[in-house]
């Protein structure tokens, strides 16, 4: 019996009514990156692939992680989705997983690094906070 390998998730880029982000998640570096808008008409079905491949991740090659958070814009329902996914990451790491995150954000736009400051408060996930 063989065991399934992680395989990298790659998701592009789409606007039009709704909003895609880049996804791209490298099982064999661990290097995560999400960036773009987030803004869906089903959002938490997005979601659940991503923190589906986390989990797998966090279970079967229990590696590093480097997650790259560069979102421009997010909805509502994309930030409950986000505050989860850093729960998970802030779980591994509290469990001794190397977790290193690294949330941008436009200079211009003090509500996405107000946004951030939030999910550190409600999280306790080691974000670094990195305006551009």
């Amino acid at each position: 019996m063989s065991q399934q390998v992680l395989d990298n998730l790659e998701i592009a880029a789409s606007m039009g009514t709704y909003f895609i982000p880049t996804v791209s998640f490298n099982a064999a570096t661990g290097e995560c990156l999400l960036e773009g808008e987030s803004y869906h008409e089903n959002t938490w079905e997005f979601y659940k692939r991503l923190m589906d491949w986390l989990n797998r991740y966090i279970a079967e090659v229990k590696g590093p992680i480097h997650f790259t958070f560069k979102l421009t814009y997010f909805n509502t329902s994309s930030s409950k989705c986000l505050l989860d996914m850093m729960r998970l990451l802030q779980e591994y790491q509290s469990n001794g997983g190397q977790v290193q995150a690294v949330w941008y954000y436009p200079e211009d736009d003090l509500d996405n690094l107000y946004e951030a400051e939030d999910f550190v408060a409600d999280t306790g996930l080691k974000l670094e906070v990195v305006g551009y």
